[in-house]
């Protein structure tokens, strides 16, 4: 599990194609290697990734060929800037959301303009995913734990402040950039149990119930 708060900016150094799957090696940039362990997990531009080797400055990690399929890493190259956040442990203060780092679809930027010191993003996610995504609720982008400022069937609008844009890729981001989108977790596990009651036998939890108690409007 991770935060959303990057803690740094990595670089991929090189990639290795393995026959379906990759290899990556990533220079970490500041982050701090000396509590990381193999097997640990570090994620990369918000994909759960397990360390395989490591050193002061970077690690390796085998990427499958369905991540590469369901996220930005496989159109990543050589010299790509990736946010790095290693997995939270129960003394990391939680400044984010619980983040899993398995990427639930591919978002495209469409939208660019400055807004004060701030920049607005506007991106368009999968019509799948539409449902999950609320105003004012948190969503994943590239690893970074952002809070919606409105959405419109499947476009979505964020706010990034000058400490996010100097501490993430996002100020590298571009009209047409694509990015690894992850939707909250309770907004999944709702969905799961909401459906789920119809199939069980004697369950007191109703979409009354849920509205009355104060969990969906």
């Amino acid at each position: 599990m991770f935060t959303g708060i990057i803690e740094s900016i990595g670089t991929i150094r090189n990639i290795e194609q393995q026959s379906g799957d990759a290899r990556l090696l990533i220079d970490v940039g500041q982050l701090d290697m000396q509590d990381v362990a193999l097997g640990d997990s570090i994620a990369c531009n918000g994909v759960c990734l397990t360390v395989i080797e490591f050193d002061e400055t970077s690690y390796t990690s085998d990427i499958s060929g369905e991540t590469l399929r369901l996220t930005t890493l496989g159109d990543i190259a050589v010299g790509s800037s990736v946010n790095l956040e290693k997995a939270l442990t129960p003394s990391t203060r939680l400044g984010g959301h619980l983040v899993s780092g398995h990427v639930d679809g591919i978002g495209e930027i469409i939208v660019i303009k400055k807004d004060s010191r701030s920049i607005q993003y506007q991106i368009k996610a999968p019509i799948e995913l539409a449902h999950y995504i609320a105003k004012k609720g948190s969503i994943c982008v590239d690893g970074v734990s952002l809070t919606v400022n409105e959405i419109s069937d499947n476009l979505f609008d964020l706010n990034l402040v000058p400490h996010t844009l100097s501490e993430t890729t996002a100020s590298d981001y571009q009209v047409g950039t694509k990015v690894n989108l992850e939707v909250d977790l309770l907004a999944r596990y709702l969905e799961r149990l909401l459906t789920g009651q119809k199939k069980r036998s004697g369950s007191n939890i109703t979409t009354s119930f849920l509205q009355n108690n104060g969990f969906i409007k």
